[in-house]
């Protein structure tokens, strides 16, 4: 059996949380490169969890999706558990 790291784990629910919201929004994932300035790839990498964005680029898609940044680190019963 093949466990996933703690960052693996971030980075799926965080490419999870802006693909459901990109999707309420009813964006592509081309329409969120443009209104983000970033580039399709980079925004669908995101979203399957294969890159681990920076902060910047966190604020520049939750600016083209008008949300907070808060909303990517949601977790099905809140926020993200903040301890350990």
């Amino acid at each position: 059996m093949i466990l996933m790291s703690e960052k693996e784990a971030f980075q799926i629910l965080l490419g999870q949380n802006v693909r459901r919201i990109r999707i309420d929004r009813n964006y592509t994932v081309e329409d969120l490169g443009f209104e983000s300035g970033l580039g399709y790839s980079q925004v669908s990498r995101i979203e399957l969890g294969k890159r681990n964005p920076t902060a910047y680029t966190l604020l520049m898609l939750s600016k083209a999706l008008k949300v907070s940044p808060s909303e990517f680190f949601k977790t099905e019963s809140g926020d993200v558990n903040r301890t350990k």
